[in-house]
């Protein structure tokens, strides 16, 4: 019986020792952050359709979640509306903080894009195939021409204009493809909803 009794003991120690040697599990895996959002570059320009969240440092009633309208302007409290496309995030940043000294001491404001609207280029007129055109990257009023077909027989290649929202307003800009192919003047770059009209 003190034998039974000895070989139990001496059993169930062997087990415990066998547990306690036995490595503790990994703790359990911390979950990933998700991956940040694209940061938009510096230079970016806002254009019409762009989500921004403005936010105004300890002031949740001035802080908002909106969309650049079709006429380039956003609306705030207090202070109504404010011109937004052709801007970069910088630059309506210290608009908007600027205004905002007018009712606020130091005024703390951030300028989030949240969403931009895929940049857009249109060409109508005497081409081969009109209608906008995606923007991947910087891009020249002659690529862009080459992507629409080219030109028509009677189109006037030495007076196409560019349409271009600013700030202050639409800008009328003239191109003679004439020249430019001849080397006489430097290809034009296009901005985002630039609408090329070749007559």
């Amino acid at each position: 019986m003190n034998t039974a009794r000895f070989t139990v003991l001496s059993f169930l120690i062997l087990l415990s020792s066998a547990y306690a040697q036995q490595p503790a599990p990994p703790p359990p895996a911390s979950p990933k952050p998700p991956a940040a959002q694209a940061a938009t570059p510096a230079d970016y320009r806002l254009v019409t359709g762009d989500k921004l969240r403005v936010e105004v440092y300890k002031d949740p009633q001035l802080s908002q979640s909106l969309q650049i309208r079709p006429d380039g302007k956003i609306t705030l409290p207090l202070l109504g509306d404010i011109p937004a496309a052709g801007k970069t995030p910088t630059e309506l940043r210290d608009n908007i903080t600027a205004a905002l000294r007018e009712y606020i001491t130091n005024p703390v404001v951030t300028v989030i894009v949240i969403e931009a609207t895929p940049a857009t280029i249109y060409v109508m007129g005497e081409v081969g195939k009109p209608g906008p055109q995606a923007m991947t990257g910087s891009m020249s009023i002659l690529q862009a021409l080459a992507m629409a077909g080219g030109f028509k027989d009677f189109a006037h290649t030495k007076d196409i204009t560019i349409l271009r929202k600013s700030s202050t307003g639409m800008r009328r800009l003239h191109f003679n493809y004439n020249d430019a192919i001849k080397g006489e003047s430097t290809p034009m770059m296009l901005e985002p909803g630039d609408t090329v009209i070749v007559p």
